[in-house]
């Protein structure tokens, strides 16, 4: 994966940034502290190499993506594109490939002129064994380690063949860890869930058999289940993740036809047989193409958008009962059809907090029905962008935020975000801003923050990444006024998918 022809492309006028930004003329600077608060090995390529005139320094950074390497917080501030330096990963600490003129075997930016005077291969290595290690300062502090148990972090699944969950520190924006996940025969993390009381999140592998669970204090993987004694040794292709109100169970769906929905007792990640449906059907499934999953109160009785016709089944157990409740139409259709007939092809499901009703994107028809989560009539249908997708809900301000990946009539980009009210099903707000292809969001009720991810599949960003295909992003905005916090474009690997909020 790390390979220099996947740096391979950047955009002209951010090449020309880099290029003008490194031959302006000699500008006297501030004077800083003589290590910059940088380990004496790193202070002594980062400042006197990097932090000089017409580059990194106070008079021109502004001028070279943003970036200050004067000092040891103004590099942890990142760049216009996000962090610069994660620590421990120097696969996607991008600082790395703008200083490799050596190793093939490592990214090389392809940036002719950002650098007149490469720093020696010494120098190189010791940047990257310096981040490596966790990219301490002087005193050995590695970043965002502090306040493990109650860190406000964002958890996004990177849904590409990196298999990588991206942390973001809330209070920052950036990313400050990367968790890698699954494995060779388990890629593709599709969904990411925090659970209630913050101490875990759990991810499906959409391309295997598993589901993990990371300790959200240390941000790594300390358990698996494997799913594949469901699904007969093949591929489950495992999708959205629905958490008990006690943290003490999770349902995924298993997107296949025929299809699954397992229970997984999260104390012990064993599957719960009982609370499971659709095991060892002989290929036969009451759940074909099961996708968005949400839940009663009792977490006794469950609710599975089936993404292919009209369908949203309605199950419980002891006894068993499964019943087709229709989101569109009188009679039930279990095939995606198009043009005069199209059908709503029901994606993800949003249950209000009081589980009174539940909304349901239909990507088919471009519209979110609401429904009575009690009889399952239809409440109302609310029309909105091209292609809606996955969802979520702020409780303080009665929103639910729709993420449509399709819509054009973004003029800032490609894609949008609905805004409804919840309580009058009325669409208040539209977010048109720096999106392509915009999948999910996730809100920050603690910091009064919207993160919405941008997938960036089949459009460009201002080079290419790792993850074979163009780097992704996510924009920041304010959530009492629903504009963005700044123009950055926080830039992560390709494809980010799905996003949760720790401490939400």
């Amino acid at each position: 994966m790390r390979r220099a022809i996947l740096y391979i492309s950047f955009l002209v006028v951010t090449a020309l940034v880099f290029i003008s930004a490194c031959t302006h003329k000699p500008q006297v600077q501030p004077a800083v502290l003589a290590d910059g608060g940088f380990p004496d090995s790193v202070a002594n390529i980062l400042i006197t190499q990097c932090a000089t005139a017409g580059c990194h320094n106070q008079a021109s950074y502004q001028l070279a993506a943003g970036l200050l390497l004067d000092n040891y917080a103004h590099l942890l501030a990142g760049s216009n594109f996000g962090a610069e330096v994660v620590a421990y990963s120097t696969q996607f600490s991008d600082l790395l490939p703008y200083m490799n003129a050596y190793d093939s075997s490592d990214a090389m930016a392809n940036d002719p002129g950002h650098i007149a005077v490469y720093p020696t291969r010494q120098q190189y290595l010791t940047i990257k064994n310096w981040i490596a290690h966790g990219a301490p300062d002087k005193n050995g502090n590695i970043p965002f380690a502090s306040n493990p148990d109650t860190r406000q972090k964002i958890y996004v699944a990177i849904s590409s063949g990196c298999n990588q969950i991206a942390v973001i520190d809330a209070q920052s924006h950036l990313v400050m860890r990367y968790i890698t996940v699954g494995g060779p025969n388990n890629y593709n993390p599709h969904d990411v869930k925090v659970s209630s009381d913050g101490a875990f999140a759990y991810v499906s592998l959409y391309t295997g058999t598993e589901v993990q669970k990371i300790d959200t204090r240390t941000d790594s993987v300390i358990a698996s289940t494997d799913l594949s004694a469901i699904t007969g040794g093949s591929i489950g292709y495992w999708s959205i993740i629905n958490l008990s109100p006690m943290d003490t169970a999770i349902m995924v769906s298993g997107w296949t036809s025929p299809g699954f929905i397992a229970s997984i007792n999260t104390a012990n990640m064993t599957v719960n047989t009982k609370m499971s449906v659709d095991i060892f059907t002989g290929g036969t499934s009451s759940f074909p193409l099961p996708h968005g999953i949400a839940s009663n109160a009792a977490y006794d009785t469950f609710f599975a958008a089936l993404q292919d016709g009209n369908v949203v089944n309605r199950f419980s157990f002891s006894p068993t009962i499964i019943k087709q409740v229709l989101v569109k139409g009188s009679v039930p259709i279990l095939a995606g059809l198009t043009g005069a007939n199209q059908t709503p092809d029901p994606h993800q499901l949003q249950m209000l907090p009081d589980y009174s009703k539940y909304f349901v994107t239909c990507q088919g028809t471009n519209e979110v029905r609401v429904m009575d989560a009690h009889t399952g009539k239809l409440l109302d249908s609310i029309p909105v962008g091209s292609y809606p997708q996955d969802m979520d809900i702020s409780p303080s301000k009665g929103y639910i935020f729709v993420a449509c990946y399709k819509d054009a009539a973004n003029p800032n980009g490609y894609g949008s975000v609905y805004v409804i009210d919840y309580n009058t099903d009325k669409v208040v707000d539209i977010l048109y801003g720096d999106f392509f292809a915009p999948h999910e969001m996730a809100v920050d009720e603690q910091d009064g923050l919207l993160f919405i991810c941008s997938t960036n599949l089949g459009g460009n960003a201002h080079h290419a990444g790792l993850c074979g295909g163009p780097d992704g992003w996510y924009s920041v905005y304010d959530l009492n006024t629903l504009k963005p916090v700044d123009t950055k474009r926080y830039e992560v690997p390709q494809n980010p998918y799905t996003v949760s909020v720790r401490f939400k």
